[in-house]
């Protein structure tokens, strides 16, 4: 979720800011003289339709490759996916006519472990905003696969009925979204509505929660949020109950 101000306004909805890597340019000797070496060409997006986009200046939390990117991208039906987590199973159906590219992605990373042994990081209690967030092996909210991909946003979310301005949408209970750094800046980390929220439809959408996951998730929310010296009632942080994605795998 953007920065925007408003009342019990939330931090990002990824706070994976952009580290900048200091790189020294290499100094070699060419008859004598000292030379500075050329950049490094930007690395090359993949072919298909997705472009997914190499971030170097990102590196990867836990090594993994860039998707596959074919030229004609599955954009019909449904994939179950189940995450087999420390508090109880949430089952997952994403939409591959929704969200084609963020499906694939997601379909990827399961595929290559990249979410096994991974923390849920966040979990927020705000009046407007009741989600659970993941993917992130780091376990910081700051790592992500080493890419980035191009937004699939929602058009058809009805309005926040909590929003009088109708500028946010409707976040239904069990919708499954990316988190994200701003416009075209999808990755690993996604998010797990545990109760209706108003946000702008700024995120993507890519499926849904079965309803065993939301008995999980409502476990996790009825856990509360990690107490911290700063604050020892907090409505955003991490989880009281810890929460690892100890597998996520295709199918139930």
């Amino acid at each position: 979720m953007s920065s925007e101000t408003r009342p019990h306004a939330a931090p990002p909805l990824l706070s994976r800011l952009a580290g900048v890597a200091v790189v020294s340019a290499a100094l070699v000797a060419v008859g004598g003289t000292a030379a500075t070496a050329a950049p490094a060409a930007a690395p090359e997006p993949t072919r298909g339709p997705c472009a997914y986009t190499p971030t170097p200046d990102e590196p990867a939390a836990r090594p993994v490759p860039l998707p596959p990117d074919p030229r004609r991208t599955p954009d019909h039906g449904t994939v179950r996916v189940t995450l087999r987590t420390s508090q109880g199973p949430i089952g997952l159906t994403l939409d591959r006519e929704q969200a084609p590219c963020t499906v694939q992605s997601f379909l990827h990373l399961a595929r290559h472990r990249f979410y096994d042994r991974t923390p849920c990081h966040r979990l927020t209690a705000y009046p407007t905003l009741k989600v659970l967030q993941c993917g992130d092996p780091s376990g910081t909210g700051e790592g992500g696969p080493g890419y980035r991909y191009a937004d699939e946003l929602p058009t058809d979310l009805p309005p926040a009925p909590t929003d009088p301005t109708g500028v946010r949408r409707l976040y239904a209970r069990g919708t499954l979204a990316m988190a994200n750094a701003g416009p075209d800046t999808n990755g690993s980390q996604f998010f797990l509505v545990q109760s209706d929220s108003a946000l702008r439809p700024n995120y993507t959408v890519f499926g849904t929660i079965d309803e065993a996951g939301l008995a999980t998730l409502d476990r996790i929310a009825a856990g509360g949020i990690a107490a911290t010296p700063e604050d020892p009632a907090p409505i955003d942080g991490a989880p009281a109950l810890p929460v690892e994605i100890c597998r996520a795998t295709r199918g139930r």
